[in-house]
């Protein structure tokens, strides 16, 4: 999904953090937004692409998409249900 058009509103660096850390300070990033509010998390650690969506959507949330934007680095972006 091309997530170039969706209106963040709050971007979530990690990286350098590995599993489960990318997870559960998504997840507590994610509790400040309201319910509709956008996240996106910025992560190196190639398992954490996998894991936090999964993780994500195991909790409820909605995963919006998962991009590529650099040789190691990705996107993951989330709507707050």
């Amino acid at each position: 999904m091309d997530t170039t058009a969706i209106n963040v509103d709050q971007d979530l660096d990690l990286r350098g953090e590995v599993c489960p850390y990318t997870f559960v300070k998504s997840k507590l990033a994610l509790e400040e937004l309201d319910n509709g509010q956008v996240l996106r998390v910025l992560v190196d650690h190639r398992p954490a692409v996998d894991n936090v969506p999964r993780s994500m959507q195991n909790e409820g949330q909605e995963v919006l998409g998962i991009s590529q934007v650099g040789p190691a680095e990705w996107t993951i972006t989330i709507r707050k249900a």
